[in-house]
Order: structure tokens, then C-alpha cells, then sequence
């Protein structure tokens, strides 16, 4: 009788003990970061939330305007990679290029860093021009 109440009780512990596991692995898997691709109206909504604002243009495309608050980082430089790691994962991030290769680039590699939440540009600052929202020179 001892050997059964003991057998029941190592069976009832490993079915609870992998049904939680199971339970704290699908949690984890839906923290992965989404990416999210979204056109100018919805990205100036988006930017006036918590986050980083982050322009991937060179600087001589600065030079042409950036959305007011941007953080400039320039895909080409060659600590790029670095650069992105010290914004905080925990905040969105909202990312654009000229035209929205860069920048869905960027937004790949957020996601592979652990970025929680990522906005891409669709079609880039030229899209916000063409949607007729103001850009400022910082």
C-alpha cells in the first residue's frame, strides 16, 4: 500500500511539474518581440507613446530632416550593431530609413536582440513626407 500512495504521488508531482514547464515555455515564446510594419499615420500615433524614435539614414540624409526626437544612428557605420544593443529592450522602439530597407533591416535585428516591441516605417521618411507631416532639423 506504501509503495502505491508513494507511486501516485511521484506520478501526480511529474504531471504537475511538466505541465508547468509546458505552461512557463509557451509564456516565454509569446515575449518574442513583434515586429510591426505600419504606415505614416500610425507611426506619428505610435511615436507620441514611450519609446526611442530611431532614424537609420546617413547623415547626409539628416541633413534633409529627421522626425522631431529621433535617435540617429546610421546603418552603415560599422558599430551599428552595437549601437542598437544600448537602446532598452523593454521600451517600443519606432524605426525608419528613406524608403524602408534599412529600417525593416533594423527591425529584424531588434527582434533577434530581444526588443519587445518594434514599429517599422512603411516607405520610410519618404512616406511621412508624402503623408504631409513635419520633419525638423536637429
Amino acid at each position: 500500500m506504501k509503495n502505491k500512495t508513494l507511486l501516485l504521488t511521484l506520478i501526480t508531482t511529474f504531471i504537475i511539474t511538466a505541465c508547468g514547464n509546458s505552461q512557463n515555455d509557451a509564456t516565454k515564446t509569446n515575449q518574442k518581440a513583434v515586429v510591426e510594419v505600419v504606415d505614416a499615420k500610425k507611426f506619428n500615433e505610435l511615436i507620441t507613446k514611450e519609446g526611442t524614435i530611431l532614424d537609420v539614414r546617413t547623415p547626409e540624409e539628416w541633413a534633409q530632416g529627421t522626425i522631431k526626437g529621433a535617435v540617429k544612428m546610421n546603418f552603415y557605420d560599422a558599430d551599428f550593431a552595437k549601437q542598437i544593443e544600448t537602446l532598452d529592450k523593454t521600451k517600443p522602439v519606432y524605426v525608419y530609413c528613406k524608403a524602408g530597407g534599412r529600417s525593416g533591416k533594423t527591425a529584424k535585428q531588434l527582434q533577434k536582440l530581444g526588443f519587445t516591441k518594434v514599429y517599422d516605417l512603411d516607405g520610410g521618411i519618404g512616406a511621412w513626407d508624402k503623408a504631409g507631416y513635419k520633419k525638423v532639423n536637429q
